[in-house]
């Protein structure tokens, strides 16, 4: 609920912010609060129910969008914190009520929520689609969320086992000077799937699944001859996936299994950049009826805001 009273050249929108955990929307030492206002040149009151927006019409209009949004995180019991602030800003409203969908994972009380609409419309991607292909920069959750969807639907049995996948580029031959068995040389490809399954299971569950080969984590190269049914597959890092390679893993699915299918194309390590699967997938398989594409963009970073920033300068020098 909102209203706009004028004084002078300035208006006062005043938010409802009932149900609203006021701790969390004004933030440690009003963090929050103080994100908006550097974002926005408006004085913000914030007492009892309602938060008070004082400033020039058209600053106080895009200010309000911004607030009710951290309103709603707050009423919600979301974390928010001035990046958050930050990344509503650029996003602008909140589209059809929000930004939907969440993940409840059994045993570690974890609620996995999207933090971008891009987030949740690659959420919604991966509920409506047999194949997702996420396409983006570092640290806007494709990997994360992915697994997240992954270990759900193994929780709900939907599935009967998670294969987790990444392209050891150069792996064979090349790893040669790494020490330890084959297992050894590209475990530290594999790393970040481990790390985000630590995140979202029990480690007892986690030792137990993969002892069991109820989660199975290994090089892309591994997956050929294989049929994969009853799963719930992931292709990280695919932007390293060579065409014959990809190719390889699209046909190992089998009944009742899911894909989803990660990369960032400005990170191409192979030795030529147009032997990229994902780049190849991207050009010939928009349009086939249970594959879906999902971009996300700066807007969509999730980790500190520099990475964000990061990710545009890089962006601009590209399209300099």
């Amino acid at each position: 609920m909102t209203d706009g009273t004028m004084a002078g050249d300035a208006i006062t929108t005043k938010l409802s912010t009932e149900g609203a955990d006021l701790l969390t929307l004004a933030g440690v030492a009003d963090a929050n609060l103080a994100e908006l206002q550097k974002l926005f040149p408006v004085r913000i009151t914030l007492r009892g129910e309602a938060m008070s927006l004082t400033g020039a019409p058209d600053v106080v209009e895009k200010a309000a969008a911004v607030a009710q949004r951290m309103i709603d995180h707050a009423k919600q019991r979301q974390p928010l914190d001035p990046d958050d602030v930050l990344r509503f800003s650029m996003e602008g409203p909140a589209r059809d009520g929000g930004v939907p969908g969440r993940i409840v994972l059994p045993g570690v009380r974890k609620v996995i929520q999207p933090k971008t609409h891009g987030q949740a419309e690659y959420m919604q991607a991966m509920l409506d689609n047999e194949i997702v292909v996420g396409i983006g920069p570092a640290g806007t959750g494709k990997t994360y969320l992915a697994v997240a969807a992954a270990v759900d639907a193994l929780a709900r049995k939907r599935v009967r086992r998670i294969v987790l996948a990444r392209p050891a580029v150069e792996a064979g031959e090349s790893l040669g000077f790494l020490p330890g068995d084959m297992q050894a040389k590209v475990d530290p490809y594999l790393r970040p799937l481990y790390d985000a399954l630590d995140d979202l299971m029990p480690p007892e569950r986690v030792a137990r699944a993969l002892e069991t080969r109820v989660i199975e984590i290994a090089p892309l190269a591994y997956m050929r001859g294989r049929t994969l049914a009853d799963a719930f597959v992931i292709l990280d890092e695919a932007q390293n996936a060579t065409n014959a390679q990809m190719k390889m893993f699209l046909t190992r699915l089998g009944l009742n299994s899911r894909a989803v299918i990660t990369g960032d194309k400005t990170q191409v390590d192979l030795p030529k950049r147009e032997d990229s699967g994902l780049l190849q997938i991207e050009r010939i398989l928009p349009g086939i009826d249970g594959i879906g594409f999902h971009y996300f963009t700066e807007v969509d970073v999730v980790r500190h805001r520099l990475v964000r920033e990061i990710v545009k300068a890089y962006a601009a020098d590209a399209g300099a």
